[in-house]
């Protein structure tokens, strides 16, 4: 069966389902469009050029509001925004190219729900536990051995909302009578909780959290003394502010918490979706609580997961099956389409040992591999790698992605490294938890609360970033590097060499890899003295560039 599946929100998808075997998954904000943008036309018929036959089934994620904007504008396959029986679903007969085509549509509520089981290592009719918390939705289902799914509690409205709301009270230039937050709020805020010292809020903090998290979610101007509100205005570098982001962020995972400790005592399994899936530190916490048996996450938890929720959700309609096949790398191939200027660069016919040499010497590369990753983190094929050894590194690194500088930086690990650098014994190939460090030789990559947001890599998660990670460690004592997302600020990763030679030159890093060949910068600083600290005969003839 042949499932073409959307998700027509913002963070919009299109993906291919091929006998239970995710295809492909084409996010729009992906080859340098705008993060968080909605599906465009040039996406769908990116799509149609990678299928070759026609789909069986044509899938609309759920949007809303389900009974105003779609019945308006004449749409009849939208199952709308919450839900989760699944009579819900909309099944209609048509045509595509012709030729005969079902549509299927369920709601976004499902699509998360779905999306999350289906791409879990549990096998199917295992009874489990769901939480579904994002911008909108906060709530915990039970799903039994027949996929019937039982809403337990809508436990917090609009989590993710609320969240990102705080970033808005300590910057100035956030409208405090605006309705929601920014997108990018939420994922900030999640670093500045890191450099919280303090647990306890003062008198005035609480009040402000019972404003913010009991009853109707609200604009910060209807706090009826928002003048005199703790951390107004007073900018993200406030000690006191940061404090507060953490105690509010704890504050949150807690009403969860409490939910799930005094309703979910049968020990099964979890799995996670919507975009608070992509808080780590939250991640971290579930699976300490003890109260699940294991705890699933995946790398698309974000609604660009929706599509490939509802793919999944329409494969269950019709064939009883809610499990997929799939890899992370599920994107499109880099286009080396248009023309650069190779004047500017050495270029070598690189292997991974000169790679790590130039990465252990201290220069900054772009990093391109194969198909890119699938969801917002940068997973080793459209990424930024360094020596994670200086903290002058990270700071280069934010000024690299024009960032705040209380942004951290992840780390990429070899697995069998991992569990005596960051104290993490198992896999975790798709950045979601949080470890502790349990050296300091990385001030690159640890946070300055002292935790990793790692990926681990095997040769069979990442064979070729894995084989470089071991020609670092052959060359510097550690299989550790930083990586992070190679993409313009605001925008998703890179796929296209113009674009790739334009970041690099514009924002000073010190060249690139395309698919094992290295451009170096002729301008870079660093690489005209790694060139001069490697001329000695012996070492010269393997640092000649190669014939353009």
């Amino acid at each position: 069966m042949n499932i073409l599946s959307y998700n027509p929100g913002h963070d919009g998808a299109v993906v291919y389902i091929q006998d239970g075997r995710l295809v492909f998954s084409i996010e729009s904000e992906k080859d340098s469009h705008y993060r968080y943008s909605a599906l465009s036309i040039s996406h769908v018929l990116d799509a149609i050029g990678e299928i070759g036959d026609l789909p069986d089934v044509i899938c609309a994620g759920g949007w809303w509001p389900y009974d105003h904007h779609e019945f308006l504008f004449g749409s009849l396959r939208n199952s709308g925004y919450r839900g989760i029986d699944p009579t819900r679903t909309i099944t209609q007969t048509g045509r595509f190219f012709k030729g005969k085509v079902d549509y299927f549509s369920s709601t976004h509520e499902r699509s998360h729900i779905l999306c999350a089981f289906g791409m879990s290592t549990l096998p199917r009719g295992t009874p489990s536990y769901a939480l579904v918390w994002e911008g909108d939705i906060g709530a915990f289902y039970e799903i039994d051995s027949d996929f019937n799914i039982t809403l337990l509690g809508d436990v917090l409205n609009q989590p993710g909302n609320r969240y990102g709301m705080l970033y808005g009270l300590a910057d100035p230039t956030f409208p405090k009578d605006g309705p929601y937050p920014r997108q990018t709020d939420a994922g900030k805020l999640m670093a500045l909780a890191s450099f919280s010292k303090r647990s306890e809020p003062t008198a005035e903090e609480t009040k402000l959290l019972r404003f913010l998290l009991e009853g109707p979610y609200r604009k910060l101007s209807d706090y009826d003394e928002i003048s005199k509100a703790p951390h107004l205005n007073v900018g993200l570098d406030d000690p006191e502010f940061r404090n507060f982001a953490g105690i509010y962020s704890d504050a949150i995972f807690d009403i969860f918490y409490q939910f799930a400790k005094a309703n979910m005592r049968k020990g099964l399994p979890l799995v996670i979706a919507g975009g608070c899936g992509l808080n780590c530190d939250w991640n971290s916490k579930w699976a300490e609580t003890g109260l699940f048996s294991e705890v699933f996450v995946p790398p698309v938890a974000n609604d660009s997961g929706s599509a490939i929720g509802t793919a999944i959700d329409a494969q269950l309609h019709l064939t009883g099956n809610p499990k997929i096949d799939w890899d992370v790398y599920s994107g499109l191939p880099f286009q080396e389409r248009g023309s650069i200027d190779p004047s500017k660069y050495d270029i070598y016919d690189s292997d991974f040992t000169r790679v790590a040499e130039f990465l252990a010497n201290g220069l900054i590369l772009a990093w391109t591999s194969g198909k890119y990753e699938i969801g917002p983190r940068a997973l080793g094929n459209r990424s930024i790698l360094a020596a994670p050894f200086r903290d002058t590194t990270r700071i280069r690194l934010n000024e690299i992605k024009q960032r705040e500088q209380f942004r951290p930086i992840a780390p990429v690990c070899l697995r069998e490294d991992a569990k005596d650098f960051f104290g993490c014994n198992h896999d975790s190939p798709h950045m979601l938890y949080t470890f502790r460090a349990n050296t300091d030789a990385f001030p690159a990559v640890t946070h300055v609360n002292g935790t990793a947001r790692i990926q681990t890599v095997t040769p069979e998660t990442n064979n070729t970033l894995h084989n470089l990670l071991a020609d670092f460690k052959r060359l510097t004592g550690y299989g550790v590097l930083c990586n992070t997302s190679l993409n313009f600020n605001g925008k998703g990763f890179i796929n296209n060499i113009v674009d790739l030679d334009a970041y690099v030159t514009q924002h000073g890093l010190d060249g690139f890899v395309v698919e094992g060949r290295a451009y170096l910068l002729k301008s870079s600083k660093l690489y005209r003295n790694y060139q001069r600290t490697f001329t000695e005969p012996s070492r010269s003839a393997s640092l000649q560039p190669s014939a353009i």
